[in-house]
């Protein structure tokens, strides 16, 4: 009888167990942070967040590269469109809706990407709905699994209202989301590949 118990206990116990360790990895894969800082006397928001897919940069370079098919899997991205292309400097215009409960606000942005391939790309704000914006992404491949290390950095000044108080979450939300997305893009175009 106590071994009969023994084994319902650790079977009701193993789809806890398997969720703890689906969201460690979750938790593992994506990791966001976003610190109000300030600048030359304004004050700006500071964006680290990494995550890490299967596949090689070759594969993530070509997802993050592909700026026109962006707006297909990054949430509140209506569109994103190559105004011009010169070696390796692109530049983008991107329109799309930054969310925070019951505030929504149309964002508009010329930015220029200067592309060092297959390890980063450095975004500047040309112009738009921004006072300041400035991002970077690298790429960084893992030789033990093959894959890559994402790490996206940004820091950013809205030029519209955000609540002080709520910025930072407001704009955690935003990046999560987004990092989120791009993860999912990328391993799920990987496992069509290799599938």
């Amino acid at each position: 009888m106590t071994r009969l118990f023994l084994c319902l206990l650790m079977l009701c116990a193993l789809p806890a167990t398997v969720l703890a360790q689906a969201q460690a990895l979750r938790l593992d894969k994506l990791k966001v942070d976003v610190k109000r800082i300030e600048v030359d006397g304004q004050r700006m928001y500071e964006v680290d967040a990494s995550g890490s897919v299967q596949a090689p940069p070759a594969s993530v370079w070509k997802t993050l590269t592909t700026y026109e098919r962006m707006n297909e899997f990054v949430p509140d991205l209506s569109s994103c469109r190559v105004l011009s292309r010169n070696g390796n400097e692109v530049i983008i215009e991107q329109q799309g809706m930054a969310r925070f409960l019951f505030m929504n606000h149309p964002i508009h942005l010329v930015v220029r990407a200067t592309e060092t391939p297959f390890t980063a790309i450095d975004i500047a704000l040309i112009s738009g709905d921004m006072r300041h914006y400035e991002s970077r992404w690298n790429l960084y491949p893992i030789p033990e699994t093959g894959g890559t290390r994402i790490v996206f950095s940004s820091r950013l000044m809205p030029g519209f209202y955000v609540p002080g108080m709520l910025g930072t979450t407001m704009i955690r939300g935003d990046i999560e989301r987004m990092m989120a997305a791009v993860l999912a893009r990328i391993d799920s175009q990987y496992a069509e590949k290799s599938g």
